[in-house]
């Protein structure tokens, strides 16, 4: 274990930062390196190729001059300052060479400067030419310097012309990832409209090719969209007149376990009918919250006796929520059908400040709606249930929530049950309650209403239209 974790700090401590993983520096590193390859291929050829020719020029004089010193020799002539027999600086495999009677050039050293060294047999010695080799060698070295600036300036260049060019490249990719965002959190209106793509006069690169793509997936998925919240809202609203009638029909049987049956069916079908209208306002996204200052453990009390079920509410720490009060209730009810119908008791309602909690006691929620989200007309059967709902009642909790910007998530417990936590934005300063009473402003940014607090709660008596709520600290 302990190697791992090392090995796992290692890793974290090599890890690039993040800017290196953008496509336009993986790009400019590309090109870097392609330029500092190209230039140092450039460099050493150019270099082996004046050296080769400036050192063959050097030997050519040298041996020339070898030539004459030679004559010289052989006629008994001064040899010359630059000519010796033996000198002690000559290389030793030239001093070899006379010796074998072989005549050669080498490039050595003498006095410390750069010498082109020239020999030929005399007498069994060596007989010596020394040309200074230093005007030559300082040309070499003067245009390796010439070789390296103007190597960086062209990297230099290079890299600012590539990153210009890839930038517009780069610029239109973050715009299309902007937009398939916008799309992947509802907005079906947002749109790339590269000109690439809309002009057939430009030619398309690879980047309007996934601009046009995406506006076309775009456009056909709000078309699709459309065209079902369209189906919905018509098959609810042509539902409700035939139901309307059925309603009144079944109350006019006689009574009887017949006409208890065909009653609570033909209510199921209307609640049915009522949860398609709202899913189809949700989703047609016209709904507007109207706000007002409230106090939040009496929401949560009131929504749990509108659902006809019995639930405990809890209240740790009540305050002052600016919501909308029958939207709210609304969220609640639902959760809390939800804990009842695919869950077991007891169904526990908390609110803690701004945050309201519903957990049963169930089996949790099943893994692909903690991942996906609530979706409709799926619900898997719970607790040997042969009917395992249409999830309508999740899916309008969820969508009333975004109306009244609130935050809902959920979970599973770890020692079982499911759990939904609805945080409820506080009121603005500028705001007051809706019974007109005073506030104070809590630490959490809430304001606490005088009976809320951390003290103990107020019992609540059972209510007269609805089964009992308990309500304890």
């Amino acid at each position: 274990m302990s190697a791992r974790t090392a090995a796992d700090r290692a890793r974290r401590r090599l890890r690039l930062p993040s800017w290196t993983a953008t496509l336009r520096w993986k790009a400019a590193l590309f090109i870097m390196v392609m330029c500092c390859f190209l230039a140092a291929v450039l460099g050493i050829l150019v270099h082996v190729l004046v050296s080769r020719q400036t050192e063959e020029q050097a030997r050519d004089a040298a041996l020339v001059r070898l030539d004459s010193v030679v004559a010289s020799y052989v006629a008994g002539e001064p040899l010359g300052r630059d000519a010796r027999l033996d000198p002690p600086e000559l290389p030793p495999a030239l001093r070899a060479m006379a010796r074998r009677g072989e005549r050669g050039t080498q490039l050595g050293q003498r006095d410390g400067r750069p010498t082109m060294w020239a020999v030929a047999p005399a007498d069994g010695k060596a007989l010596a030419v020394g040309q200074d080799y230093s005007q030559r060698a300082a040309v070499i070295s003067g245009l390796d310097q010439a070789i390296i600036g103007s190597s960086a300036v062209a990297i230099t260049l290079t890299l600012v012309v590539g990153l210009y060019a890839t930038r517009s490249v780069t610029r239109r990719l973050h715009r299309t990832a902007q937009v398939a965002r916008r799309i992947s959190t509802g907005d079906l209106d947002a749109r790339v409209d590269d000109p690439r793509a809309r002009r057939p006069e430009y030619a398309r690169d690879e980047t309007a090719a996934v601009a046009a793509a995406l506006d076309a997936m775009a456009a056909s998925l709000q078309s699709k969209l459309h065209s079902e919240q369209r189906f919905t809202a018509d098959v609810a609203h042509e539902l409700r007149t035939p139901l309307t009638g059925l309603h009144a029909a079944a109350e006019l049987l006689p009574p009887g376990r017949p006409t208890e049956m065909v009653q609570e069916r033909v209510q199921a079908m209307r609640r049915l009918t009522e949860d398609l209208l709202e899913i189809s306002r949700l989703d047609a996204e016209v709904e507007r919250a109207d706000l007002d200052v409230h106090r939040l453990g009496p929401l949560a009390e009131r929504a749990v006796r509108g659902t006809g079920q019995e639930a405990e509410v809890r209240v740790v720490r009540d305050c002052e929520v600016e919501t909308d009060q029958r939207r709210l209730e609304r969220v609640l009810g639902n959760l809390v059908a939800n804990a009842h119908k695919h869950g077991r008791p007891p169904v526990i309602l908390t609110v803690d400040g701004p945050v309201v909690t519903v957990r049963d006691h169930g089996d949790g929620y099943p893994d692909e709606l903690l991942t996906e989200g609530p979706q409709r007309f799926r619900s898997r059967p719970k607790n040997g249930r042969k009917d395992g709902g249409h999830g309508l009642g999740l899916t309008i909790a969820v969508g009333q929530a975004r109306v009244l910007g609130t935050t809902l998530r959920f979970s599973n417990a770890p020692d079982g049950g499911a759990v939904a936590e609805l945080t409820v934005r506080p009121p603005r300063t500028d705001r007051r309650p809706a019974d007109g009473g005073p506030a104070a402003e809590d630490p959490d940014g809430a304001r606490t209403t005088e009976d809320g607090g951390d003290g103990p709660a107020r019992r609540s008596t059972a209510d007269r239209n609805g089964p009992p709520v308990r309500r304890s600290s």
